[in-house]
């Protein structure tokens, strides 16, 4: 048991606080009481006589304080670009980190909810370093035009959107990485009109989210459907329009009216819901039909928040590649590179020295080496090649012999990202070799250019006498015991997500050379530093999957077939499990 105490935040003003009471009715009997709580009511005015109602609730266990946030607002009224916003009560959460400086973590909960489990297990969630614990907004992931909306205007997948209505604050990071600030800048820079401030925190949450279980937040609607039923869930949320003291046959209504027996508002609330008029409840399907309309308003606007980046803060080629990307993947042209590659000329065998025998080859190799492994130090330090964490190092380490590694390719820079991950793993005996195009060893030049030709390059050829030399020469390779990388989509696609469908020239020549596939996916995170395209420097995550051998029962084409989609198979679990969504197609 921890006797720390659990801060739980609720914003309402008057005219919603009795639906406050009957939420904080339900979390004070479902909690463990072998803890402690603070409940914070941020408002900036509530009546006395429902301040006393709420007071009512308080236990040993449980204490209610009401935080009148219009001194906060004041003392950071030169900060706020426009003042109006901050009159709902919907965007107070986002002061709480700030506001309660005693607080790591902290739990903000809609008022229209019934909590049924025991909200320190919420609070007990380990967020590690994500800003944010959240469940899935239903709305953007089961109603098309609301998934468009996040996609196309805020930039968030519709899988990877959360519902802010119940969320567990890392707040120690959230003053660390400057949240509040954010959300300031955001609003002087576009007005989200769709779900708010919801919106707001979204984007700036994107990536270092901490997905809950979504019964800790399960919005109950007619429209929606779950695994379950909601008697199961944690936390009971009445979304939109649909309140149980608005319309008698609200789904899951009866735990709502269960625990609003049990407070001294329930009669004001009966009669709120007898109330309650047909026109009124015209005017919220009306409302459900407008919040739609103005969805894809938002959506189909010139100067959306997305198209307003594209204009004024990403670089205009960054733009066109991701245009590009879009286009090829609803065309499925998945094996087309979307930039130019460098010219080229075809590469002739008596120019290329594939196993590095002559002295002056290995001189040249040993200086690239050096330079290759100081550049990767720099933009490591200078933070334009950011690798988060290593998964898998264990499957490097444990091989007996060669193998062929294969990888995602989104950036030039990720072959260094799979270069350090040998370097991590201390494998000595082995060197990792990697294959390239043919401009890229004959044509590119400068710095890169050296390396490309020098930095333990296997560089494909137009020309059949070459093709037959590096064959040859990586089938030596691969059974004299070292490692080969190829990236077997045969496109690059600048930092594209998914797994691209397979080519199966890797799986060939593991075949060939009998050694086993070693299968690495790299997976990304928005960072916090802009690089100088206006896009955030992407964080790393190397992902090495368990090792996929040749079956000799099988033929030559079988075994090819059946470690090509194995590995595809690796990539698409570690793809829907990192970014905890499917792996679809546009």
């Amino acid at each position: 048991m921890s006797n720390k105490i659990i801060p739980i935040f609720y914003a309402c003003d008057d005219a919603f606080v009795k639906y406050t009471i009957v939420s904080l009715k339900s979390l004070i009997e479902n909690a463990s009481h072998d803890r402690k709580y603070q409940v914070h009511v941020l408002h900036t005015s509530i009546s006395d006589d429902m301040k006393a109602r709420m007071l009512e609730l308080e236990t040993e266990f449980l204490k209610i304080q009401f935080d009148n946030v219009t001194s906060y607002l004041a003392s950071i009224e030169d900060k706020l670009p426009v003042r109006d916003y901050y009159t709902k009560t919907t965007y107070f959460r986002m002061f709480i980190a700030e506001m309660y400086p005693g607080y790591d973590k902290a739990i903000y909960i809609d008022s229209d909810t019934v909590v049924l489990g025991d909200i320190a297990k919420l609070f007990d969630t380990d967020l590690s370093e994500n800003l944010i614990g959240a469940c899935h907004e239903q709305a953007m992931v089961q109603v098309d035009v609301y998934g468009t909306y996040a996609e196309k205007v805020v930039g968030v997948s519709r899988h990877n959107f959360f519902n802010a209505g119940i969320i567990v604050i890392n707040s120690h990071l959230w003053r660390e990485k400057g949240v509040l600030n954010k959300f300031l800048v955001l609003l002087g820079e576009y007005n989200f009109v769709v779900t708010q401030d919801e919106d707001y925190l979204n984007l700036i949450c994107k990536d270092h989210v901490l997905w809950l279980d979504q019964r800790w937040n399960t919005a109950v609607t007619e429209c929606f459907e779950y695994p379950y039923e909601p008697s199961d869930a944690y936390i009971i949320h009445y979304i939109m329009v649909n309140k149980p003291w608005h319309y008698e046959n609200c789904r899951a209504a009866g735990a709502f009216w269960r625990y609003a027996e049990k407070t001294s508002v329930y009669e004001i609330l009966r009669a709120e819901l007898l109330a309650y008029t047909d026109e009124e409840r015209e005017r919220d399907r009306i409302s459900g039909e407008k919040l739609q309309q103005l969805a894809i308003s938002e959506t189909n606007k010139e100067d959306n928040y997305q198209n307003l980046l594209n204009k004024t803060k990403r670089s205009a080629d960054r733009v066109s590649v991701i245009n590009k990307i879009a286009e090829y993947e609803r065309e499925g042209k998945f094996d087309i590179d979307v930039e130019d590659d460098p010219p080229t000329r075809e590469l002739l065998p008596d120019e290329i020295d594939y196993l590095r025998r002559s002295p002056i080859k290995k001189a040249k190799t040993a200086i690239a080496y050096l330079m290759a492994k100081r550049f990767l130090e720099k933009i490591q330090k200078e933070r334009l090649l950011i690798i988060k964490e290593i998964r898998g190092i264990e499957n490097l380490q444990n091989l007996s012999g060669g193998a062929v590694l294969t990888c995602n390719h989104f950036n030039p820079f990720d072959t260094f990202a799979i270069h350090e991950a040998f370097l991590r793993s201390g494998v000595k005996e082995k060197k990792l070799y990697r294959v390239i195009r043919e401009g890229n060893y004959t044509s590119f030049p400068g710095f890169y250019g050296y390396l490309m030709r020098n930095f333990y390059t296997l560089p494909l050829s137009s020309n059949i006498r070459t093709m037959h030399k590096f064959n040859e020469a990586t089938d030596k390779l691969l059974r004299d015991g070292n490692l080969v990388l190829i990236y077997p989509e045969q496109s690059m696609w600048w930092n594209y997500r998914k797994p691209k469908p397979l080519k199966s020239g890797a799986y060939s020549i593991a075949v060939k050379s009998n050694v086993p596939i070693l299968p690495c996916f790299i997976t990304m995170k928005d960072s916090d530093k802009i690089g100088d395209d206006g896009y955030p420097v992407q964080e790393y995550t190397i992902n090495i999957g368990n090792t996929i051998y040749p079956d000799e029962s099988l033929s030559r084409n079988e075994m090819i077939d059946k470690m090509m989609q194995s590995n595809a198979r690796v990539w698409k679990e570690i793809y829907e499990r990192d970014y905890n969504m499917p792996l679809e197609y546009k």
